[in-house]
């Protein structure tokens, strides 16, 4: 297990290593509502005070319409395959920015209970650190992208209790229960077999009192998911 404190003075490290003429990109993944946009921000926090110019991106932005990443025939499986535009938000966003340290762009860009697209202008300019977070970032063919990568440890018990009580796509309770029961961890279990993120992963950083106890006890917990100073930059965004 890494502490956040080990992420960010690696970080700093690889910045070093990397030339200056593009910026450095660290992956932050994990399971769904597991502490990963909360960690990238304090990772970002953190780098700014020490003076490097870091951005968060969330995968979120890039999810494909309800339409299109729900299927009630196969929900798990449906959602790992189909929930983001991946491919192109590495296209259109990632990579140019990474590779030239600055951007803008005008993208399709969604929101969780969003039935439809708006557009949305990314501008940065002289990135230091990309810090990209969401869901499936550590599937095999996109891990090549990254200078460093880690995964936010959390119990699937834990992320449900996170997702209620922050009311996950507006939904009640009962409704949240559903959906992560039925379709987000399916998909996180299908990607822990098929994937091995928490493996792949350069640090394991834990989001979760449950790992500490069990790890106590000698024990892993049911459901672990160990189956597998600068002012901070804003984004432009445009409705028409």
């Amino acid at each position: 297990m890494n502490t956040l404190h080990q992420l960010v003075s690696s970080i700093l490290r690889r910045r070093r290593e990397v030339t200056s003429s593009r910026a450095v990109l660290v992956a932050i993944s994990g399971i769904d509502a597991s502490g990963k946009g909360h960690t990238a921000e304090l990772a970002a926090a953190a780098l700014r005070r020490l003076g490097q110019r870091a951005v968060v991106l969330n995968a979120d932005g890039w999810l494909n319409l309800p339409a299109v990443r729900f299927n009630a025939t196969d929900p798990g499986g449906h959602f790992y395959r189909h929930a983001l535009r991946l491919e192109e938000m590495f296209t259109q966003l990632v990579l140019p920015l990474r590779d030239r340290r600055r951007i803008r762009v005008t993208v399709d860009f969604t929101e969780e209970t969003a039935t439809a697209y708006r557009r949305h202008v990314y501008e940065f300019p002289e990135i230091d650190v990309v810090l990209l977070e969401g869901i499936f970032l550590l599937k095999p063919q996109y891990r090549a992208h990254y200078d460093l990568s880690a995964w936010i440890d959390c119990t699937f018990t834990t992320a449900l209790e996170r997702a209620i009580v922050r009311g996950q796509e507006g939904l009640p309770e009962d409704e949240t229960i559903k959906a992560f029961e039925t379709i987000y961890f399916p998909a996180q279990r299908i990607h822990f077999e098929l994937d091995r993120p928490r493996e792949a992963a350069g640090f394991i950083v834990p989001n979760d009192p449950r790992l500490s106890e069990e790890a106590a006890a000698g024990s892993l917990p049911a459901g672990a998911t160990n189956q597998p100073a600068p002012e901070p930059f804003t984004q432009t965004i445009t409705t028409p």
